[in-house]
């Protein structure tokens, strides 16, 4: 597995803890939270990777969306998260942290091998 393939995984594994993440500073609407998450360093994101997931984060109740109307165009779908999304991200963030620390510490300490 060569780092190309580290980066797909840990960037599938982190995505919906970032989705909501920027879900938590207010609602948007798709591209906007697709444009965020480049900015932020996802930039391998595409509406087909996006989209989905958003939809498994609304069947768990992490999500919710609203239909926003523009008179210059089509409606969009605006999403936010709910009260159990901040709790999940919360809950990823703490776990994300206690991972990250184990491996700074296996990466720092001698291990004796038998």
């Amino acid at each position: 597995m060569d780092e190309g393939d580290w980066n797909q995984e840990l960037t599938r594994a982190a995505l919906p803890q970032a989705v909501l993440a920027v879900l938590s500073h207010g609602e948007s609407h798709g591209y906007a939270i697709a444009e965020i998450l480049r900015q932020r360093g996802f930039t391998r994101i595409k509406g087909g990777t996006l989209y989905p997931l958003l939809k498994r984060l609304e069947d768990q109740g992490l999500v919710v969306h609203s239909w926003q109307h523009d008179q210059s165009g089509p409606g969009r779908k605006q999403f936010a998260i709910t009260e159990q999304g901040r709790n999940k991200l919360d809950d990823s963030a703490a776990a994300w942290q206690h991972i990250s620390t184990a491996l700074n510490e296996i990466r720092s300490t001698r291990q004796e091998h038998p």
